[in-house]
């Protein structure tokens, strides 16, 4: 059963987490603030400073797990229906959630919400491209 939850809620609910964390919860307008801040830096080998922010690992975190969603699509089980189903539920709120929230009115929610757009599009893509070579159509011969 836990094959059919789609992996990106874990890059949405961690932003969640921290959009509740801010004084005002979802009515936040800080959120950009604390995404853009800087975590730590990471030293360059041309000696310049790379400061990595939280926006910057959601990021990553949500790209990774995008590609794991992405292999996870070409099964054919009935566990990757429900993920689909799922998936597109995840968008919905994600959707609602951006257009409505001021603490999600931030470029990286706005990434997440697309990485979650292209796995339900993925999804039923592949799902469809696949269901499509698993029926056969005969030639009527005349």
């Amino acid at each position: 059963m836990f094959a059919a939850l789609p992996l990106l809620a874990l890059p949405v609910l961690a932003y969640n987490l921290v959009a509740l964390t801010l004084a005002g919860g979802f009515s936040s307008v800080e959120a950009n603030i604390r995404m853009a801040e800087p975590l730590f830096n990471i030293a360059m080998t041309s000696t310049a400073q790379w400061p990595v922010t939280l926006g910057d690992i959601l990021i990553a975190a949500g790209l990774i797990v995008l590609f794991i969603e992405l292999l996870k699509s070409t099964t054919s089980r009935r566990t990757a229906i429900v993920n689909h189903a799922l998936s597109m539920l995840l968008f919905v709120a994600c959707l609602v959630e951006f257009l409505l929230a001021p603490a999600f009115a931030t470029s990286t929610f706005f990434l997440l919400t697309l990485m979650v757009l292209l796995d339900v599009l993925a999804g039923f893509i592949v799902t469809i491209v696949t269901a499509r070579r698993d029926v056969g159509f005969g030639v009527d011969p005349d």
